[in-house]
């Protein structure tokens, strides 16, 4: 009678935690259709929203399933567990929720920085958490698992420190200039090689003081090759960079789900992986640069040519200054207006008064729309959150190569805080930091207006832009919302 209960109790038990693994396992398949089509969403303005959503509600499914199979798997008592967890929740949702509420929209690109860093330091510590956890040991089982440790960390700790010197940039706490190190390639491509013969060490360990040392000293190149390769990028480059971080904490949380043999982690990690070197790529083509030189931290490249990095410029000529009224007037007369916003749109949160001002315009019978370069901000879709944040209609706002042909029938075109991507030095001056790069050719508009702080403040990349003295273009000077709200009132 007690051996029949004993074969039923096991029975029962190796049945239940069947049906565990199986909930995990549809959840998990749940997750990632539900993270297909969010990237999906995504690509489009009018379905981010959604796209948003179903993001959120597959991470949902798969952080429940995790807590559920981690809860009856423990071998310490499931309230410890529970615990644990919770808290771990609660302080990191607690954070989130600071930073989310503090952050401004001009402060998003180094908070995505910076968020990527602690992807790569996760990887960072998975590895080495799996390496103690079980070292090295006969057998091309564990010398494989030993190698998806190794990658782990080398991708992760390269993720870790090139995000930090990322957000250092964006934040202006260091300079954007690219640090130019004689030999730098052949420094990058050394470090490559030792970091690979290190985790063909690893590979071959055995137990945990064989393969301890290794692991370390590739720990520590590879931080240091974060750092070099992002220190090697200039600042007019740094959104790519930060597509390019995306990607690299993909692979990361990827190598990451090897090493736990987690597949929703790998699939994850892909998919961020794969998508974000493809916006970087499509990035690079936007800014006419090469995406092997940007993601290898400038190899191939030529030092950059003289520009201001002090962000001063001086004055080249003559220019014409404005009013609101005077801007109000033109407006009144336009049949069809496009704007032009930047990063100094952003900075002065003028998004809202330029929807109110393009809602004024509709109204009136005026044809407006938006045009967007790609690299507009300080990260991709800088210019269209801020748009949407402020309700402007998705059928507005178009991409450069959808407009770029028609400004020589615009009446006026409205530059709210752009420099380098309107600037025609990247078109005429060869010997232009910016050369090659496409902009928006606004200068063959009617009567182009632009939106100016100071004149003595170049863009980001330090260039000063000679459209500001065109006949063509009057300067409408001063904070760019402020300047908004009185055109709207002179309306």
């Amino acid at each position: 009678m007690m051996e029949q209960t004993i074969v039923y109790q096991v029975g029962y038990l190796s049945g239940f935690y069947e049906g565990i693994l199986r909930f995990q396992s549809l959840a998990y398949l749940l997750a990632a259709v539900l993270f297909v089509l969010a990237l999906a969403g995504l690509s489009k303005q009018k379905t981010a929203r959604r796209g948003n959503i179903l993001g959120v509600i597959g991470m949902a499914c798969a952080l429940v399933a995790t807590i559920v199979v981690t809860v009856f798997w423990t071998e310490q008592a499931a309230a410890t567990t529970v615990g644990l967890m919770v808290g771990a929740i609660a302080i990191g949702a607690a954070i989130g929720v600071w930073r989310a509420v503090k952050v401004k929209m001009t402060g998003m690109p180094e908070l995505v920085a910076m968020l990527h860093s602690f992807v790569g330091a996760a990887a960072v510590l998975v590895g080495f958490n799996s390496f103690l956890a079980e070292p090295g040991a006969p057998g091309a089982e564990n010398a494989f698992h030993m190698g998806e440790v190794g990658l782990a960390v080398f991708i992760g700790a390269v993720t870790l420190t090139g995000s930090v010197v990322a957000y250092l940039k964006l934040a202006a706490k260091i300079s954007g200039r690219p640090l130019m190190l004689p030999g730098r390639n052949a420094i990058n491509a050394v470090m490559v090689l030792a970091c690979l013969i290190l985790i063909g060490c690893l590979v071959t360990s055995r137990g945990v003081e064989g393969g301890l040392v290794p692991l370390i000293i590739l720990t520590v190149i590879s931080l240091v090759l974060g750092v070099h390769l992002v220190l090697a990028i200039g600042g007019g480059d740094m959104p790519v960079v930060v597509s390019m971080l995306n990607s690299y904490s993909g692979w990361a949380a990827a190598m990451a789900g090897f090493t736990l043999g987690n597949d929703l982690l790998i699939i994850t990690g892909a998919l961020v992986g794969s998508s974000g070197a493809y916006l970087s790529y499509i990035m690079c083509q936007g800014m006419n640069r090469s995406f092997i030189s940007v993601i290898l931290g400038g190899f191939g490249a030529e030092a950059p040519k003289a520009a201001s990095g002090s962000g001063e410029a001086a004055v080249m000529g003559d220019y014409t200054e404005v009013t609101p009224e005077d801007v109000a007037e033109a407006l009144k007369n336009s049949k069809r207006v496009i704007i032009t916003p930047g990063y100094g749109m952003a900075v002065a949160q003028a998004q809202f008064p330029v929807a109110e001002l393009t809602r004024r315009l509709q109204d009136a019978g005026v044809d407006v729309a938006f045009a967007v370069h790609p690299v507009a901000g300080r990260m991709p879709g800088h210019m269209n959150v801020l748009l949407a944040e402020a309700k402007v209609p998705y059928d507005s706002v178009l991409d450069m190569d959808d407009v770029n042909d028609d400004f020589a029938d615009v009446d006026t075109v409205l530059v709210i805080g752009a420099n380098d991507t309107v600037n025609p030095s990247a078109e005429t001056e060869p010997d232009s930091p910016i050369a090659g790069m496409p902009v928006l050719r606004v200068w063959d508009a009617n009567h182009v207006i632009v939106f100016k702080r100071s004149m003595g403040n170049a863009g980001y990349a330090g260039v000063q832009n000679p459209l500001f003295f065109n006949e063509n273009t009057d300067m409408l000077l001063g904070d760019a919302k402020q300047s908004v709200d009185a055109i709207v009132a002179a309306l």
